[in-house]
């Protein structure tokens, strides 16, 4: 995309769009006052078809380029927000008590809005470009749901492409790689089931408390010492409860936590790892455990083919020098990763500038970034689908 004066213009109106959708935000499947003002401005655009209530409240678009028939490439947006109470202090803050933006899914939105206004006015491709605005990416696999309602099948989707914001990456600056780019997610749940009764005699009792303190202290093992140094395996205990008064060991002790892979069999080692450790060190006390392990994403793969377009794109947009193709891999997951599943694709990330992290109350997306988002998108589909 070579207009710079409409790539100006687009950006104006998508940050008028990305923070009315910043201060309105909802949660997971939810999103009813968002998936409405997404299909609204869609269907101002002139989109050829807009279907709605996928996966509950998730919209597919059809733009038609007029340079005869071609495939169809699905270029996706998650429109969700998160739980969290917003400290950014910027004027357009979320309205929503204990709900904000805190992840860029309101620029994602825009910044794909921002492409399909472009798309739908010019059209100078063959074949479709397909809009996904995705529901529940944060905590409701909204994008393996839309897979599982066949919207590659429907829609006749042949590849497709995914983009996220990067905090602490220059803005007008892209990353990628080919392969993994982000990691698996399984989650678990151990309960140390011990023997309660009064503090004040703890050699009558089977504390689970310094049990489940034991097997913490262990499970820091699995990684360090239990697997490959050369695979990326992360386990993070987030959760532990026991115990409600002063003057009682309880009966039982939970813990939770996160187990994030680069590797497919790293999954497979964890669960049982986690369990052998678990049990052992619990028996040694006198007590026992119950263990639930659930996996929940897999690994975001980008295929190589699709990521040499992504790249290409982006470096028709900035330049080579302001396109990383061999960035590390991130251990945070993605249920793009469903997506890339079903189709070949690439996910990039897109740089956000100086700004706090993702999931940090004081989190905005930077509208600085929006005219490079929407400049992507254009370039992927004019290149993919050029005539």
């Amino acid at each position: 995309m070579d207009n710079k004066v409409a790539l100006a213009g687009l950006a104006e109106e998508a940050t008028e769009w990305r923070r009315r959708l910043h201060e309105h935000p909802e949660l997971e499947y939810a999103l009813h006052g968002t998936a409405a003002f997404v299909a609204e401005k869609l269907a101002s655009f002139g989109a050829n078809k807009i279907e709605t209530g996928i996966a509950e409240t998730g919209i597919v678009a059809l733009i038609h380029g007029e340079l005869g028939d071609g495939p169809t490439i699905g270029l996706r947006a998650d429109m969700d927000a998160l739980p969290i109470v917003e400290a950014s202090g910027k004027p357009w803050s979320s309205k929503v008590p204990g709900k904000m933006h805190g992840c860029g899914h309101d620029g994602h939105s825009a910044m794909l809005l921002g492409a399909a206004k472009y798309l739908a006015r010019t059209r100078k491709f063959k074949g479709t470009v397909a809009l996904i605005f995705q529901p529940a990416e944060e905590a409701g696999r909204g994008g393996e749901r839309m897979v599982q309602e066949g919207i590659m099948e429907r829609f006749g989707i042949s590849q497709v492409f995914g983009m996220h914001n990067y905090p602490g990456l220059d803005v007008g600056k892209f990353m990628i790689c080919s392969g993994p780019i982000q990691g698996g997610l399984a989650e678990f749940d151990l309960t140390v089931k011990g023997r309660g009764g009064h503090a004040s005699t703890p050699h009558k009792n089977v504390d689970p408390i310094v049990i489940g303190a034991q097997i913490i202290m262990g499970l820091q093992t699995l990684v360090s010492r239990s697997s490959d140094p050369r695979d990326a395996l992360v386990i993070s205990v987030t959760k532990l409860y026991a115990g409600d008064s002063y003057n009682v060991i309880p009966q039982h002790a939970k813990i939770s936590g996160t187990v994030r892979f680069i590797e497919p069999h790293l999954p497979d080692f964890a669960e049982q790892a986690i369990f052998n450790v678990a049990q052992g060190i619990a028996r040694a006390y006198g007590a026992d455990v119950d263990f639930e392990y659930r996996r929940l994403e897999p690994i975001t793969i980008n295929h190589e083919v699709e990521t040499g377009l992504a790249v290409d794109a982006a470096r028709a947009l900035v330049g080579h020098d302001s396109v990383d193709d061999r960035m590390k891999p991130g251990m945070g997951a993605e249920d793009f990763a469903y997506m890339l599943e079903a189709r070949p694709g690439a996910y990039i990330f897109l740089g956000n500038g100086d700004t706090p992290s993702v999931h940090n109350p004081a989190y905005d997306f930077n509208d600085n970034a929006l005219p490079y988002g929407i400049g992507y998108w254009i370039n992927l589909a004019e290149r993919i689908l050029a005539a």
